[in-house]
């Protein structure tokens, strides 16, 4: 075989391996799974800034959203911007905001998840002591880190439409990185 039938034949295996894997990481990107990059601290201390996690696109095809997911989503405000979340509430659930604390369904919520100094303040849509209902197609979303969080206190409910996914790993930086398990209570 001659030198130029060799380079063309490496040359052709390397732009078909390029494809495939081109091609591989569209199918994933789209469909499976989506890198994002935590910016600012609303979600601290679960996540920091500049953290990087992949979230799942398959999960809310096969299930509904539920209490305590944390996922990406299109800002309401401006749908070019993704913000990362807590579910607070889900269809047929009613949230309120009272005396620092978050209820649903008339219950206090239990956000052992939270460090016990943190309180929660309502906002433009969700005023203090007055509760709402989450609507079908729709859930209700806060940050971690409320005092320093634009949530759905202020711009109310999340549609469905808007959802991403849901976050599953954290990838960056390295010490951190893992899956990102569901809140379970200490004795559950």
């Amino acid at each position: 075989m001659s030198f130029f039938r060799k380079l063309v034949h490496i040359v052709y295996e390397f732009v078909e391996s390029f494809v495939i894997s081109a091609s591989v990481f569209v199918v994933v990107y789209l469909f499976l799974m989506q890198p994002h990059q935590v910016k600012g601290s609303s979600m601290f201390p679960t996540f920091k800034d500049k953290e990087y996690l992949l979230t799942d696109k398959v999960t809310y095809r096969l299930r509904q959203p539920r209490d305590g997911d944390v996922i990406v989503f299109k800002a309401p405000i401006n749908e070019n911007f993704d913000f990362i979340k807590r579910i607070i509430a889900t269809p047929g659930q009613t949230v309120s905001v009272k005396d620092g604390f978050v209820f649903v369904d008339g219950k206090k919520l239990d956000e052992f998840y939270l460090p016990s100094e943190y309180t929660t303040v309502a906002g433009q849509f969700l005023h203090e002591g007055e509760s709402y209902t989450v609507q079908d197609g729709e859930v209700m979303t806060f940050g971690d880190n409320r005092d320093h969080s634009s949530d759905s206190r202020d711009w109310g409910p999340v549609p469905y439409r808007n959802i991403i996914g849901k976050v599953f790993f954290r990838y960056w930086p390295a010490k951190v990185a893992g899956l990102v398990m569901e809140p379970v209570k200490a004795g559950n």
